[in-house]
């Protein structure tokens, strides 16, 4: 596609079609119809036109990039957690207690979560499908480490897999969509290209716990991604990618994709 659109806050659009980077404005709302919402660091909101609500990998309160905390987010249908590090699930317990939202996970982070009292809770493991309302999960592998932090001077426990989602819609609403979660690029990507053809992709891009910049840019490429939005970086010195090294790999990959670089609390149209 030759130019990609954002929507600001009077539902119009704003493009720089020479680079081919989406920057959206400022919504009044947490999350407009049709859109994916970053809300800082690795946590997104999905809301679709038919106003079913996602958030992934919430970490509202203590993330030094979220522009809402846990009272500002409204109703949530589900919340789907990638894997146990406390700045991908910081806030499911409390999100889960005022919503009453379904909590998706693997079993072993759905044991910890029933653990400490979340009750609405659906575990499912790479390769499963679930669906909530008009949406599909498909949960895929990722490469990275998972442990839930159980107290001070304490080893973390077990918390299963680390995985990644791919969001089905409607037809003519957009997607499929991929939420990495945290990972490395990996070969299997080009699988994930195969069976669920996702055309938007969020992935991390800070270099230290994540790929960095140039292994994102290689993602993109074996995925097939028409779009891209960094996300994970820049919230603490440590996680140094940046959106503009992004956009320079992937000139060099010739990945043919749009890096679409948002702030916290904007966002972009699921559908292009």
């Amino acid at each position: 596609m030759d130019q990609l659109s954002g929507v600001d806050d009077k539902g119009g659009t704003r493009m720089n079609s020479a680079l081919r980077i989406e920057e959206p404005t400022e919504s009044d709302a947490v999350g407009a119809l049709g859109t994916l919402t970053w809300l800082g660091h690795a946590t997104v909101l999905l809301t679709t036109l038919s106003r079913t609500r996602i958030i992934f990998d919430p970490w509202l309160e203590g993330n030094p990039k979220s522009p809402v905390g846990v009272s500002d987010l409204g109703a949530l249908d589900a919340i789907a957690v990638t894997h146990g590090h406390f700045d991908h699930m910081g806030s499911v317990i409390p999100l889960a207690a005022a919503t009453g939202a379904t909590v998706i996970c693997v079993p072993e982070m759905a044991a910890y979560f029933s653990s400490v009292g979340v009750s609405n809770i659906v575990d499912m493991n790479k390769g499963g499908t679930v669906t909530v309302n008009e949406v599909s999960l498909t949960m895929v592998t990722a490469d990275h480490s998972c442990g839930v932090d159980v107290g001070e001077n304490l080893p973390n426990a077990y918390g299963g897999n680390p995985v990644g989602f791919i969001v089905g819609l409607p037809e003519g609403e957009g997607g499929p969509i991929y939420l990495t979660g945290d990972t490395n690029v990996f070969g299997d990507m080009s699988l994930i290209r195969d069976l669920y053809a996702p055309e938007v992709g969020l992935m991390p891009i800070d270099g230290h716990y994540n790929m960095g910049p140039r292994e994102a840019a290689h993602a993109v490429k074996l995925l097939g991604l028409d779009r891209v939005v960094p996300i994970h970086y820049g919230t603490f010195p440590i996680l140094t990618g940046t959106p503009d090294e992004l956009r320079s790999h992937l000139e060099l990959a010739k990945a043919g994709a749009a890096a679409i670089v948002i702030e916290p609390g904007q966002s972009v149209p699921i559908k292009a």
